[in-house]
């Protein structure tokens, strides 16, 4: 089991920059990877940005070159730099935690609470 609390979300105008903080209960070196999602009001939850235990990275198409995910593994934390802010980018953020087995091959995922974040324009 890991336990995730995000914070630093808040109100933005559009333009501006916020950093999202994930902290895990237990050391994240041995998960597969860890990453944030957003869910906007009325729409599904999706991806934004993921980063793997190997420090490979990946972003939605709406975000890169704005947005940073990094993690550093002696503070169990993982981080979401997000510049130039628009107010399509509102919506709940979540943390994200993943641990993959091969035997048996399952995939285990774990949920912060999320944190909001409201751009205005």
């Amino acid at each position: 089991q890991v336990q995730l609390v995000e914070s630093g979300g808040g109100l933005v105008q559009a333009g501006g920059s916020l950093r999202l903080s994930c902290v895990a209960s237990r050391s994240i070196v041995s998960l597969t990877s860890m990453g944030w999602y957003r869910q906007a009001p009325g729409k599904q939850r999706e991806s934004v940005a993921g980063i793997t235990s190997g420090g490979s990275t990946n972003y939605a198409d709406s975000v890169k070159g704005r947005f940073t995910i990094s993690r550093d593994n002696a503070k169990d934390t993982v981080y979401l730099q997000m510049n130039s802010l628009k107010p399509e980018d509102t919506g709940v953020y979540y943390c994200n935690a993943a641990k993959l087995t091969l035997a048996p091959l399952r995939r285990y995922d774990y949920w912060g609470k999320g944190t909001q974040v409201t751009v205005s324009s």
